[in-house]
């Protein structure tokens, strides 16, 4: 436990520095929420009602899809896979410390939101807040896991940023959250609920508890991974 600890220590200051971390969790992300945010209050004043899970379903998205899954291939497809196996650290270690540092930088960039949001647009907070942020921690955990897929399956940069950009631009296309899933095609509709963006941002603004609603959530959760053991065992096995 003490090495886990020392490890997810190590990757959060890791990440502070990492300039792909910076971009991807924060600047582009909040920048996104400042001007977007700007303009959909100014077209569409009743956009202040979901402003907040809008903005974070953006932000936690391209955070996860586009900012994880390159750290994760430079730890499983080069020599530190190598050193891992050889010194007898399981396989799973680093990828352990990469999401657990990565989701606490997505807590605090969707915090930034949480808390500017009302005081520069005039956002209204969600009705249940204790739903809120437990269905936001649910849907960074889904999110983080499908990068997870993407870096363990992916072995080439180039191809992984390819891969990462067919994921997200559908998640956030689709997700409901530029304009209402109604408007869309119903293959499209159906193709946006595969994606975890869509059933996040159908739970952020849900203002009752409905269990059913995260049945979806739970299966796409379970199926990531199951893929990412699979995964994990045959890259050591490589």
């Amino acid at each position: 436990m003490k090495a886990m600890l020392y490890g997810i220590g190590l990757q959060f200051k890791m990440d502070i520095r990492s300039k792909t971390l910076l971009v991807t969790c924060y600047v582009v992300p909040l920048l996104f929420f400042i001007i977007m945010g700007s303009i959909f209050t100014s077209l569409m004043p009743e956009a202040k009602n979901t402003l907040i899970q809008s903005m974070t379903v953006m932000g936690v998205s391209m955070g996860s899809l586009i900012g994880v899954p390159p750290s994760i291939v430079e730890t499983y497809s080069t020599n530190i896979k190598k050193m891992y196996i050889s010194n007898g650290i399981p396989m799973y270690f680093s990828i352990v410390c990469l999401v657990t540092s990565s989701f606490i930088h997505l807590i605090i960039m969707s915090t930034i939101i949480f808390i500017v949001a009302p005081i520069i647009f005039d956002a209204n907070l969600p009705l249940d807040l204790p739903l809120y942020f437990i269905t936001l921690v649910l849907f960074i955990i889904v999110s983080l896991a499908i990068s997870c897929i993407l870096g363990l399956a992916v072995k080439n940069q180039a191809k992984l940023t390819m891969y990462s950009q067919i994921v997200f631009l559908p998640s956030i296309m689709l997700s409901g959250i530029m304009f209402s899933a109604e408007l869309l095609p119903n293959f499209l509709e159906s193709i946006g609920k595969l994606f975890p963006a869509t059933w996040g941002y159908t739970l952020l603004i849900q203002k009752n508890i409905d269990i059913c609603m995260f049945i979806p959530f739970m299966i796409i959760l379970v199926i990531a991974i199951l893929i990412n053991m699979i995964l994990l065992k045959k890259i050591y096995s490589e």
